[in-house]
């Protein structure tokens, strides 16, 4: 069997700055940082704050130009192709978020922060997100 696309280096950088984009809005704005949690908020209504609001879609908006710019300035870093359907893919949206909330969180809220602040829940949620994920990937690539 044959490694494709590994890349230590730049997986290390990534997981780097994502623990440190956690810890500045932890640090200067009491949050943390779960992209599913952030994203619910600006569309919540529970969010009367305008302030509250504008972080969360700037935080958002971040994210979105930043991938865009990764694969502008370095499109050999970003994925391409698949071999996916756009109906499987918003199949696997929806089911993605759905999951998201009914583990009342997603991997970036539970695996990054809550791991790093020693939440049991956040450990049980983070296996059961990474279980699902091999399970899923074993039976539409091994089994089907």
């Amino acid at each position: 069997m044959q490694i494709v696309n590994f890349t230590p280096w730049s997986s290390f950088m990534g997981g780097i700055l994502i623990g440190l984009a956690a810890l500045i809005l932890l640090f200067f704005n009491g949050k943390i940082m779960g992209a599913s949690g952030i994203s619910k908020g600006i569309i919540s209504e529970d969010c009367p704050d305008p302030q509250e609001r504008k972080w969360r879609i700037l935080f958002v908006t971040g994210m979105i130009f930043g991938g865009f710019l990764i694969s502008f300035l370095l499109p050999e870093m970003t994925a391409k192709t698949s071999s996916f359907s756009p109906g499987k893919m918003i199949i696997a949206g929806l089911l993605v978020g759905f999951g998201t909330a009914m583990g009342n969180g997603c991997t970036s809220g539970h695996g990054v922060c809550g791991l790093g602040r020693r939440s049991f829940r956040s450990l049980v949620a983070t296996i059961t997100f990474m279980a699902s994920g091999f399970t899923t990937v074993f039976i539409l690539f091994h089994v089907l």
